[in-house]
């Protein structure tokens, strides 16, 4: 793999576990996955986890809507995600780099409101000042909701903004 695919950016995925805390968990997890429009990524599901490979702006709204409609099943629901851009290990094999930018799910979900809590961690990679991009993006989040420190990450609470 040459160095400039390596950091382009142009690749974006997410491995990620969706935990309904309920008996129905396998039908909720399987019914989510079929009801998102994952038309614009690679995506693929095992026993542990599911991956999805693309674009940003589809990787992002397709794993969006996974929680929300995940969410709308009224059970409470664990998602834990870990985001990637770039290397090591990234490569152009197993994606789909779709020609336009426009969200597949966003007119399904855009009027859903559900509160959530969430944890957030950010680990860029190779910067000699990565704190201060940590908590560039910790101040960003600040105008969408609540913020306050936690061990090891940032936990977040307030009303998940659909059309963001």
């Amino acid at each position: 793999m040459s160095n400039e695919a390596c950091h382009s950016g142009e690749i974006v995925g997410v491995s990620f576990s969706l935990h309904p805390m309920c008996n129905q968990f396998i039908d909720i997890i399987l019914g989510t996955l079929e009801k998102v429009d994952s038309t614009k990524v690679w995506m693929r599901t095992d026993d542990v986890t599911t991956t999805i490979r693309g674009k940003a702006v589809h990787v992002f709204d397709v794993s969006k809507a996974i929680f929300i409609i995940a969410a709308q099943t009224g059970e409470h629901i664990a998602y834990q995600a870990t985001y990637s851009i770039g290397c090591p290990g990234d490569a152009a094999g197993d994606v789909y780099l779709a020609e336009d930018d426009e969200p597949a799910n966003l007119q399904a979900i855009q009027n859903i409101q559900q509160e959530v809590s969430a944890k957030f961690s950010l680990y860029p990679l190779g910067g000699v000042h990565y704190m201060d991009m940590i908590y560039k993006q910790i101040d960003a989040m600040k105008a969408y909701v609540h913020v306050s420190p936690a061990h090891y990450s940032t936990y977040l609470r307030g009303e998940c903004f659909t059309h963001i």
